[in-house]
């Protein structure tokens, strides 16, 4: 007797349409279409899960140069000051300082400041 896995492969296809729903035009009805477009989707998620820790470090960043900006300090003095201070604290953490906590962070701003080696005088 011929077994030809009916109801297995229906099973299979129907599980491939689920995770293709919303998908425009075949994307979304034709078989081969569909299995495309879910190894590019899965393809897109693996690299875009890499790319959002870039995305929010550099986020994060950008919040906290313009923290240190606005307290008369370029965000490089800032992080070089963290360190010679023995502060460590991340860039998130910081960032969610400078919006939430404005008090602390100008605190944090004041010991940087004070770690930093007085400029020398000009010549």
């Amino acid at each position: 007797m011929r077994i030809k896995s009916g109801k297995t492969r229906r099973k299979s296809k129907k599980r491939l349409f689920r995770e293709a729903r919303g998908n425009f035009l075949g994307r979304r009805n034709l078989l081969r279409t569909v299995m495309e477009t879910l190894l590019k989707a899965g393809v897109y998620a693996h690299a875009h899960r890499r790319l959002k820790k870039r995305e929010f470090r550099s986020l994060w960043i950008t919040r906290v140069k313009a923290a240190c900006v606005a307290r008369g300090l370029r965000y490089s003095q800032f992080i070089h000051g963290l360190k010679l201070a023995n502060i460590a604290l991340d860039r998130k953490a910081l960032s969610e300082l400078a919006i939430h906590n404005p008090e602390v962070f100008d605190e944090i701003v004041a010991l940087v400041k004070k770690a930093l080696p007085a400029p020398a005088a000009a010549a």
